[in-house]
């Protein structure tokens, strides 16, 4: 339901999303995107702990 509320927000269809998929691809290249990737689901995460008051993990205490 959210993909179809976005994709109407924004009237994007198969090859307007194909064509920028290219185009990050092209700007930051196959291995770079992972790395985007994680770093913003870190993000998100740190934003919604954040929002719920939370106190931060520290990375000694993950382990």
């Amino acid at each position: 339901m959210l993909n179809s509320i976005i994709l109407g927000l924004f009237n994007l269809g198969g090859g307007e999303i194909f064509i920028i998929v290219v185009i990050i691809l092209l700007l930051f290249g196959g291995k770079k995107i992972p790395e985007l990737a994680k770093g913003l689901g870190k993000g998100i995460k740190d934003f919604k702990d954040a929002y719920k008051g939370e106190e931060p993990k520290k990375e000694e205490e993950k382990k």
